[in-house]
């Protein structure tokens, strides 16, 4: 029945899904991080930035954003991202435009974060010397990020669909290999089914796991 599946990387197409999401994860949290110190700092223009960036960002649809990465970036501009060779350039590509891209969301889950933490203790920590980083990262953003363990737990999640967007640019993770079988076997409903198990594989878990996180790491109000 699924013989199909032979001469096929399946699992490999798979790694690459996942290390695809991995990078960009850890890229749009360290990125969305900096962009919500900006939306909630008190410098104008940095303030500024971030506001225009996350609102133009959210509107472009994914794809457009990986495509410029490619053409506008790799064979306009000559960026290559330290890779030398057509594949790695490509990956590495992908995760620029994938962390580019999430991190918009990741920034407005966080800043919602930051709107359920008590103006007073905002006020009290300043009362007592410290400066506006000093109360973001001391007091502030880690009372965020116990609040948004579950909107991240989203993006993290359309994240990893969003990875086959990648496709688009020649990276071989699983929509790629998916395009490819179903140009050369006669199995379109089996195909279909094989991938949409593999990514419920990968997002159901993670989903389970960071919502039994997010209930432990909850602050009681």
């Amino acid at each position: 029945m699924f013989d199909f599946l032979e001469g096929y990387d399946l699992l490999g197409a798979f790694w690459v899904t996942v290390q695809l999401t991995l990078l960009s994860a850890v890229g749009s949290l360290v990125w969305g991080t900096v962009l919500t110190a900006m939306r909630v700092g008190p410098v104008p223009l940095l303030r500024g930035f971030a506001t225009g960036y996350v609102n133009v960002v959210r509107n472009i649809p994914l794809t457009v954003i990986i495509l410029f990465t490619s053409l506008g970036l790799s064979q306009t501009l000559g960026v290559s991202l330290g890779a030398h060779d057509f594949d790695t350039t490509n990956f590495r590509l992908a995760v620029l435009g994938l962390i580019a891209y999430t991190s918009a969301f990741v920034c407005e889950a966080l800043r919602s974060g930051i709107n359920t933490v008590p103006v007073g203790q905002a006020e009290a920590a300043r009362a007592i010397g410290l400066s506006f980083t000093q109360v973001l990262s001391l007091v502030v953003l880690p009372q965020a990020f116990r609040a948004v363990v579950g909107p991240l737990t989203n993006v993290l999640i359309a994240l990893t669909k969003n990875t086959t967007v990648a496709a688009a640019i020649g990276v071989a993770e699983a929509a790629t290999l998916m395009k490819k079988m179903i140009e050369n076997e006669a199995q379109l409903i089996l195909i279909s089914a094989v991938f949409a198990f593999g990514f419920v594989c990968l997002t159901l878990p993670t989903g389970m796991v960071l919502g039994w996180v997010g209930k432990k790491v909850a602050v009681k109000r």
